[in-house]
């Protein structure tokens, strides 16, 4: 049953100091450290944002299909606590069912809104719907109808179209995740613009083509073939082909690749065998076993690490993720619809084949992201320690919340500092909470840097100049930018 108290309207008001320590001195410090760099240009290394959506610059269609319906942060929340798919915007596949008009989307988020206290995302939220659309108010039943018409005639005006929106929240530097046979003519139409200032990179992701035993697997090596104009029947074909297309990614301003698979691991198997493997994976998935399947996964792992010593781009890896843990909710629904779950983290031993061939390749970035924060000083902090390869990825998906942003500082900087790391990451298709994304992880480092400044590990001028690095030429560094 919705939680909201629609008696009294409650004051929508981000605290000034908010995520700062209680104590005086180093409430104050952190103060100094944010404000250096609380307007700093945002460096957004990787999202999902589409491209198209700023190329097209078209007003947005309604509140709910921009802050609710895309964001499967907002999406779980509001299912854990018996809200359906259905009536958040998520079309049924099976074509039963009907989607809701926006206005009553946006009722079931406010009357629901106390179910995401304490969370990052009302954190978010809080802050987008102050900030960027004006709200004084928090959500709820007896004002939903009123903020939903106050944003709605909002998105109307010039002033918050996507290219004008890039240019008030002071991105410097956005990256979208494309897929590996992508055409990239967004990207295309935004670099040949000389009215757009900004900067919309893509990043190649074609993790869909390690794995054989994915039923979609026959027709995404099939694509990327033809994307490429390369024969992709045999393995040496869909290595030349995803060269190939790396390089034509290269061309559109790319600097990264980004690969989520279940495991880190990345023996390399022979020529041969790794034919042989694809051959049968061409007949079906029932051509080759489960463990075959695994084989070629971490060997596309292994070769994917040596194209990237080649042709430069930055390396992406983000395991451990269960992707679509609930079925009935999948052939529902399709991907992407909150159940995707974080699973055991594990990188020194499974990448030890890959970083002895690599690691201390001249040029090879390889940046480790996890959603098991027990390996940040476990493993990921050591790696980054000592492999010039490897660099510390920010907390991610189920771990980018304040609390363990400080947890991340405080595992990963005993072992590599700062400079090892990632810059922060929002990894989000939710385009008007990028600022309040990054204005929360400023807090947090100003937080925790302050912390270290009042303990005098760290000078109050050492601490600026790490903030304002943490921003500014760490991640361009990370990510070659």
């Amino acid at each position: 049953m919705p939680r909201t108290d629609t008696a009294t309207a409650t004051p929508l008001a981000p605290h000034p100091d908010r995520l700062f320590a209680a104590d005086p001195g180093a409430r104050a410090v952190a103060r100094t450290l944010y404000e250096a760099v609380a307007h700093a240009p945002i460096i957004s290394p990787h999202g999902h944002v589409d491209a198209a959506l700023i190329a097209d610059d078209q007003p947005f269609a309604d509140p709910a299909a921009l802050l609710i319906t895309p964001d499967h942060y907002v999406l779980r929340l509001l299912h854990a606590n018996g809200v359906g798919l259905e009536a958040l915007g998520r079309a049924d596949l099976s074509g039963t069912g009907t989607v809701p008009p926006g206005r009553q989307i946006w009722r079931n988020l406010a009357e629901h809104w106390d179910d995401f206290l304490g969370t990052p995302v009302r954190y978010w939220f809080e802050t987008e719907l102050h900030d960027v659309f004006g709200l004084t108010e928090q959500p709820s039943a007896a004002n939903a109808d009123a903020q939903y018409d106050h944003i709605a005639a909002l998105l109307q005006q010039p002033q918050m179209r996507p290219r004008a929106l890039f240019d008030a929240f002071g991105i410097e530097v956005l990256a979208t995740t494309d897929a590996p046979d992508a055409d990239l003519a967004a990207h295309a139409r935004l670099a040949a613009d000389p009215t757009f200032r900004g900067r919309v990179v893509p990043t190649f992701r074609a993790d869909a083509v390690f794995d054989p035993s994915r039923p979609d697997w026959r027709l995404v090596v099939a694509s990327v073939g033809q994307a490429a104009g390369i024969d992709t029947g045999t393995h040496d074909g869909l290595l030349a082909a995803l060269r190939a297309r790396r390089q034509y990614f290269i061309e559109h301003g790319a600097t990264a690749t980004d690969t989520g698979v279940l495991d880190a691991g990345s023996t390399p198997l022979s020529p041969s065998e790794r034919a042989r493997i694809h051959a049968a994976a061409l007949q079906g998935p029932a051509g080759v076993t489960a463990a075959e399947a695994v084989a070629y996964r971490h060997d596309m792992l292994f070769r994917w690490a040596e194209m990237s010593v080649d042709d430069g781009l930055v390396m992406q890896l983000h395991p451990g993720v269960v992707r679509n843990h609930h079925a009935p909710t999948l052939e529902r629904f399709g991907p992407d619809t909150g159940h995707d779950l974080p699973g055991v983290g594990a990188f020194t031993e499974p990448l030890r084949p890959l970083l002895e061939a690599f690691g201390t390749a001249p040029g090879f970035h390889l940046v480790l992201f996890t959603v098991d924060e027990t390996v940040f000083s476990r493993e990921i902090g050591p790696l980054a320690g000592f492999y010039p390869a490897v660099y510390a990825g920010a907390p991610w998906w189920f771990i980018d919340t304040p609390a363990a942003i400080g947890r991340y500082r405080s595992a990963i900087t005993d072992s590599t500092s700062f400079t090892k790391t990632s810059g922060f990451i929002d990894d989000t298709r939710a385009y008007c909470s990028i600022p309040a994304r990054h204005d929360m992880a400023r807090r947090a480092d100003a937080a925790y840097l302050a912390s270290l400044v009042v303990t005098h590990q760290v000078s109050e001028e050492d601490a600026v100049r790490v903030a304002q690095r943490i921003v500014s030429d760490i991640p361009r560094a990370t990510f070659k930018l």
